[in-house]
């Protein structure tokens, strides 16, 4: 006999009634999940503060730690918290907090209130009480670690990653640090479970940095969410089975989840990007506006969100209207190229559109232009990689004519390599200029069509060369950790009475130049270096001289040299390196002082600059 009713099923006073009922009994369980919580820390701070008292009264030292764990757990077999390390824990958070009395009170009356997990993860990352408290009184205003308990337990998060590895990488950590929370007992943790998404495989290799474990193994969204069960993702997301949503280029737009209400990005931001990201939070939902919604971001400033959001925050009107015709300089660029021959393009279609045509028939017709463009890339890749070297011979003979000639041949075969990288990429702007165009203005023209046809299946044939160049390569350097600094806190303010913006139009289709690989290789030290130091007294030419400086003494050493050339980087780790860093720190002149007591006081912040500098030296060619 079913227990359903047909009409209160149906029932728009039933259905609101119902939800109201659920968000209370949410409400209710948060609320007993706070108070246990509560008690526990409650105990651990008079539990801390008793431990400090022993040990310095009776001087029982470090023995009476394994010695009170041992007969905690034998008299309370059932709870957890009595393990000679988490006692450590203890300890360590009440001489943390017991130093200041303001503070000790503020500990007693706000730590309590917050998860025994994140009080271990504050006082670990930050140096001061005062830059404790912060992030304390932040997680209750802001819910930084309640975010699952907004909108009656109904509430959404989303962690926008910068690649799909790093998607993969949050996943598993994610896992991991749940499973852990539960077989420990903690609260709070047995309803919430994250979901990835991502397109394609994703695979490591022994070039990505702590990838050890990842090799051979194959990630899609399928294995790695396998409770999906054939649901769509977004279907899914909407039920209480997942809370988490670990995102890489997916869902970022055109995604609409009412109850989305926390987002963590972790990956640079800019432009309408910006803008649509940060917007999946603007949805209302009952209470929402009342509970807010929350952002924490570890890569961008608040100005530069600002300028992203504030061209469309009253009227946003374009400057000029996109040129339909820039469609057909396009198509007569890409058909000059001598990659394709028209009658390619039409055989293709052609077979495209035939019933019962096999996929290989149809991949044979795309090949030959296929094979030209690689074979002249590969022509274009050696000769530029021997006329850079050819060029960076002559600079030594310090003759100006072989300087100039040799100049003069490698930027030839660069911009030959850049001419083809370039086809490749005006082959995309032709198909995604096209098919948007297409919808707005009647071309008319079969042609257009049959090339983005075309083009749209060549693209992903063509493979580009990493060429290594002569200055570092940190694109497989990853943060390892956060260090938690607090920089500001603010709310940004759009303003009223700004200056009309104009959005400009997309004229620029096809007008792809080559990057300034130097430029680029710059700015990927400095930040880096940002991560390293404290830059209140440094600038970043401070920072960069210093990085050159200890790199040229360790290029010096031959030994170290000849390690790093001959080894893998974890092998070259472990060798005279190391020594090499500290001597080069300790020989800092009076001008790097500043540089050299930051990295001489903090071993975590030495390693990341030692990193840095390991991986200069990679690419160091003398």
């Amino acid at each position: 006999m079913s227990n359903k009713h047909p009409a209160l099923l149906q029932s728009a006073e039933y259905k609101q009634w119902l939800t109201e009922l659920k968000q209370k009994v949410a409400s209710s369980q948060q609320k007993a999940v706070v108070k246990v919580n509560t008690e526990l820390l409650t105990l651990y701070w008079q539990l801390g503060e008793e431990i400090v008292a022993r040990q310095q009264q009776a001087a029982w030292g470090d023995k009476l730690l394994a010695q009170l764990s041992h007969d905690l757990i034998t008299e309370f077999p059932q709870m957890k918290g009595f393990s000679k390390r988490n006692l450590e824990h203890i300890r360590r958070w009440y001489l943390f907090w017991c130093g200041d009395d303001a503070i000790a009170k503020q500990a007693v009356s706000q730590l309590v209130q917050i998860p025994w997990g994140h009080n271990i993860q504050i006082i670990s990352k930050c140096k001061t009480t005062d830059e404790a408290a912060y992030y304390v009184s932040n997680t209750l205003a802001h819910g930084w670690s309640r975010n699952m308990g907004l909108l009656g337990g109904q509430a959404k998060a989303m962690v926008v990653t910068g690649s799909r590895k790093e998607a993969v990488r949050y996943k598993l950590a994610f896992d991991k640090y749940v499973a852990e929370a539960l077989a420990e007992q903690k609260t709070g943790y047995s309803t919430i479970r994250a979901m990835v998404a991502f397109s394609g495989e994703v695979e490591f290799t022994k070039s990505d940095p702590d990838s050890a474990a990842f090799l051979d193994k194959k990630f899609t969204e399928k294995n790695m969410n396998p409770d999906l069960k054939g649901r769509d993702m977004r279907k899914a997301f909407d039920s209480d089975d997942y809370q988490v949503m670990l995102v890489a280029n997916k869902f970022q737009t055109g995604f609409d989840q009412p109850k989305l209400c926390a987002m963590y990005v972790d990956k640079k931001l800019g432009g309408v990007e910006c803008v649509q990201t940060l917007s999946r939070l603007n949805r209302t939902y009952p209470s929402k506006a009342e509970t807010g919604t929350f952002v924490l971001d570890f890569f961008n400033a608040p100005e530069d969100i600002l300028e992203a959001f504030q061209p469309y925050y009253q009227t946003a009107e374009l400057a000029d209207v996109t040129d339909p015709q820039i469609v057909f300089d396009l198509f007569e660029k890409l058909r000059a190229s001598g990659i394709f021959l028209w009658s390619e393009v039409e055989q293709f279609c052609a077979a495209f559109f035939t019933k019962n045509k096999s996929n290989a028939a149809i991949s044979n017709i795309i090949h030959p232009a296929k094979e030209r463009w690689q074979k002249r890339y590969a022509s274009a890749i050696e000769a530029y990689i021997k006329a850079r070297e050819m060029f960076e011979r002559t600079k030594k003979t310090e003759d100006a004519v072989l300087i100039a000639n040799a100049e003069t041949s490698f930027k030839e075969c660069k911009q030959e390599k850049d001419r083809l990288e370039i086809f490749k990429k005006d082959l995309g702007s032709f198909t995604r200029f096209y098919e948007f165009m297409s919808q707005l203005v009647e071309y008319d023209d079969k042609e257009l069509e049959k090339l983005s046809l075309f083009a749209r299946h060549l693209r992903p044939l063509l493979r580009e060369k990493v060429v290594t160049e002569d200055e570092l390569d940190l694109d497989n350097v990853v943060m390892s950790h956060y260090r938690l600094s607090k920089i500001r806190q603010q709310d940004i303010q759009l303003k009223e009475d700004a200056p009309d913006y104009k959005l400009e139009p997309s004229n620029d289709v096809g007008s792809a130049k080559a990057k300034d690989k130097k430029e680029a290789f710059l700015s990927q030290i400095i930040d880096k270096l940002n991560e390293v130091f404290i830059t209140d007294n440094l600038t970043n030419k401070d920072m960069l001289n210093y990085a050159y400086t200890v790199r040229d003494k360790l290029t010096e050493n031959a030994s170290v040299m000849s390690q790093i050339a001959n080894n893998s980087p974890e092998q070259a780790m472990l060798g005279d390196f190391p020594q090499a860093m500290d001597d080069a720190i300790l020989g800092s002149s009076d001008a790097h002082q500043e540089q050299m007591m930051q990295l001489l006081s903090d071993p975590a912040r030495n390693q990341q600059f030692a990193r840095v500098i390991f991986d200069m030296l990679s690419g160091f060619k003398g």
